[in-house]
């Protein structure tokens, strides 16, 4: 048996090089496959468009998503912290939920 790594021949598409550029993702399984939809949300507007969807192995899902975390985790030890949009402190602003004591 051949103990050298074989390595992996890669070839990109030109129009698939473009990219295509998502700014929100859903992600639907099954048993036997995930799949992933990415897609645009333009600020204003109350449709999505779905760009690009991807079908995948539980294993190759799980397997994106270390490498996802990795990268990362790489990310912000060299830029500092990905801060996500919400609410600071959770503090209220005025109004309460019906049944909540004054």
């Amino acid at each position: 048996m051949n103990d050298k790594k074989k390595k992996l021949n890669i070839k990109l598409d030109e129009k698939i090089g473009e990219g295509i550029y998502s700014n929100f993702v859903m992600i639907t399984s099954s048993p036997s496959e995930f799949i992933l939809d990415f897609g645009r949300i333009a600020p204003g507007l109350k449709d999505a468009r779905i760009l690009s969807r991807i079908f995948t192995t539980p294993q190759h899902a799980k397997q994106f998503s270390n490498l996802l975390e990795k990268n990362i985790e790489n990310f912000e030890n060299q830029h500092g912290e990905i801060k996500l949009p919400g609410k600071p402190d959770d503090k209220e602003i005025g109004f309460k939920s019906l049944g909540q004591n004054s």
